[in-house]
């Protein structure tokens, strides 16, 4: 302040206190500008420019999962695989029966009820001493006759295309020279035309050369009725003797049948 203003009889205040101003037509004006403004914005979004694309809400949807396709048996698969109730339960398998008996212990009938055992007869002990040979018949014995073996002759095989044909030989009577009993003998003998055995091959010996040699004889004394099998074949036919030696062999006397 001035040195004039304390000068002055009736002097102003010390502070000059000015009028409010008017505010309240101002916030009223920006109000009126703001709802204006939002009409007009309005106005050109919603009216002028419509919006083109409305977004309708997506249709109800049902999925069925059918075991028809590979993708539904294996979810289908994992879903049996992945269920609690199945782990938690007691699952049968596959090859047990439908019923099935449980396994009971056999309890026998006699644990239940013991069985009355039947008490042994008293010992009646005899005070005399038991006879080594007591009072009997005497035994008879009867002696059989000896069983005779049935005798089996000695037989001759020829094989191949000679077992057909009739043949001549002498009366096959052998001496063994040992009493054990011979196996077969087997010779490979070559016959012509005429039925004369003209080659002769021991194949398998008796095992004793005493009988060998009388086989061998009675083929060379055999002869063959000459007819087809023999008389088509230009040369030598070949085939196998078999001699069957029985127990109609002479044996040599055993050592309780020599004289002293």
């Amino acid at each position: 302040m001035s040195a004039q203003s304390y000068a002055q009889p009736h002097g102003n205040l010390l502070f000059h206190w000015e009028r409010p101003r008017q505010r309240k037509l101002a916030i009223a004006g920006f109000l009126a500008a703001s709802v204006g403004l939002h009409a007009l914005c309005f106005y050109l979004f919603q009216v002028v420019y419509p919006p083109t694309i409305s977004l309708l809400p997506p249709p109800a949807r049902v999925s069925l999962i059918a075991a028809t396709s590979p993708e539904s048996q294996s979810y289908l698969n994992w879903l049996e695989a992945e269920d609690p109730a199945l782990a938690s339960q007691t699952q049968r398998p596959a090859d047990a029966r439908a019923f099935q008996l449980p396994k009971l212990t056999h309890i026998p009938s006699y644990v239940a009820a013991p069985p009355r055992l039947k008490e042994p007869p008293a010992a009646q002990i005899s005070p005399a001493t038991p006879s080594a040979m007591p009072p009997a018949p005497v035994p008879v014995r009867t002696t059989s006759a000896p069983s005779t073996a049935p005798i089996a002759p000695s037989t001759l095989i020829f094989s191949d295309g000679l077992h057909d044909l009739p043949v001549t030989h002498p009366a096959l009577k052998f001496q063994a020279s040992s009493r054990e009993a011979p196996q077969s003998a087997r010779f490979r003998v070559a016959v012509d035309s005429l039925g004369v055995i003209r080659y002769l091959f021991l194949e398998q010996s008796s095992g004793d050369s005493a009988l060998d040699e009388e086989a061998r004889q009675y083929l060379v004394l055999a002869r063959f009725q000459p007819g087809p099998p023999l008389t088509n074949s230009p040369g030598l036919t070949w085939a196998t003797a078999t001699f069957e030696f029985g127990n109609d062999l002479q044996l040599p006397p055993g050592p309780t049948e020599r004289a002293p």
